[in-house]
């Protein structure tokens, strides 16, 4: 019996969720399974993937063969790399605290570039509410000034009639002024 590490799909459709098993080669893809490895939710970003190290390299030792995308998600965890390390472990190429501790480093500097990537998509989405915002305000501002403009028109629409009435009454003013002058002398 040939075992392959593969997906098992779940969810709802259009939100894939996966579930990493070990399974026999010739059993359906959501069928039967051998042991549930871990979980693989791609619809967050960056993907969550949560995998039991220790069972991944354990199926890995007894000659199961992950698909692509399985291997791509062992890759990524640091399944393939154990593996790895504890060959030459076997071989005597290197004592298992050695293997412990590059796969550590290795670990450590993984959890690095995803953190940092989760960090900058925070900062991006942060960065695109601010725009949003200013925008936002710009276009407030725009508006209450065109409000005031208007507001500022139709007075003076409607007192341009006052204005001429008073204008023509200090005009008129004076003048009587000097007419009143006149007679008195």
């Amino acid at each position: 019996m040939s075992v392959k590490i593969r997906l098992q799909r779940h969810g709802k459709k259009g939100k894939p969720f996966y579930w990493v098993v070990a399974a026999d080669a010739r059993s359906k893809r959501d069928g039967k399974y051998l042991e549930k490895i871990g979980t693989y939710n791609p619809n967050t970003n960056p993907a969550t993937i949560d995998l039991n190290l220790d069972s991944a390299v354990k199926w890995l030792h007894n000659g199961a063969q992950p698909t692509d995308t399985a291997k791509a998600i062992l890759s990524y965890k640091g399944a393939l790399l154990k593996h790895h390390l504890d060959g030459g472990i076997r071989k005597g190429a290197l004592t298992q605290e050695q293997a412990d501790a590059k796969l550590a480093t290795w670990l450590e500097a993984k959890n690095g570039t995803v953190d940092a990537k989760k960090d900058g998509l925070t900062k991006a989405q942060a960065d695109v509410k601010a725009k949003a915002f200013k925008a936002e305000q710009d276009v407030n501002a725009k508006r209450l000034a065109a409000a005031a403009q208007a507001e500022a028109d139709a007075i003076a629409a409607a007192n341009p009639v006052a204005e001429e009435v008073e204008a023509s009454n200090e005009e008129e003013a004076p003048a009587a002024e000097e007419n009143n002058e006149e007679t008195q002398a």
